[in-house]
């Protein structure tokens, strides 16, 4: 039996995920995930997410004991209590894991190594859309600034390179640069 190198880049195993790749090339069905999250109002402004279950990989996972629970709520000045990042600072948090994931592994499979990752996100916003004030005003962002801090001895164009793709393939930025279609229904 011959014995497969493991080759390990910023934490990440690249053999597997060579190995996950042609795997799914060749049962194609194995790459529909469905993710799932639920929410409850707390109180005022705050509210409760969760996140457990999700469907991949032909199968429902239940390797997750515990759900992993996000407080949402708003600043004080917007009327919160401020018990947890608003709904739109969320957004910035799963862009900017979302770019640095995609990021990283990219510079894995490349065989760049990484030293240090860091962003910064800014996203403009105007309330009055939000608060009903006026049409005209976009009720979500306006605009949203990502910056990278990378340490590596990579060079500058390898670095944007990673950057151009990370934002190509990233679910989130996908998400929040497209459009996606959203149904929302009721349960009495």
């Amino acid at each position: 039996m011959q014995m497969i190198e493991e080759k390990i880049v910023n934490g990440i195993n690249v053999t597997k995920l060579y190995s996950t790749i042609d795997t799914i090339k060749e049962r194609p069905g194995l790459a529909k995930f469905q993710f799932r999250a639920t929410n409850k109002w707390v109180n005022s402004m705050h509210n409760r997410a969760k996140v457990k279950d999700f469907y991949g990989a032909g199968k429902e996972d239940d390797t997750r004991t515990e759900p992993y629970v996000f407080d949402a709520d708003e600043p004080q000045v917007l009327l919160g209590e401020d018990q947890g990042a608003n709904p739109v600072e969320y957004v910035l948090v799963a862009l900017s894991a979302c770019l640095t994931t995609s990021l990283v592994a990219h510079a894995a499979v490349k065989g760049i190594q990484l030293d240090e990752v860091e962003s910064r996100l800014e996203g403009d916003l105007d309330v009055r859309g939000f608060l009903g004030i006026s049409n005209s005003v976009r009720r979500g962002y306006e605009k949203i600034r990502v910056t990278f801090k990378i340490k590596s001895n990579a060079t500058r164009e390898q670095l944007l390179e990673l950057i151009d793709v990370a934002q190509k393939r990233s679910p989130v930025f996908d998400i929040t640069h497209n459009t996606t279609p959203i149904t929302v229904t009721l349960e009495t």
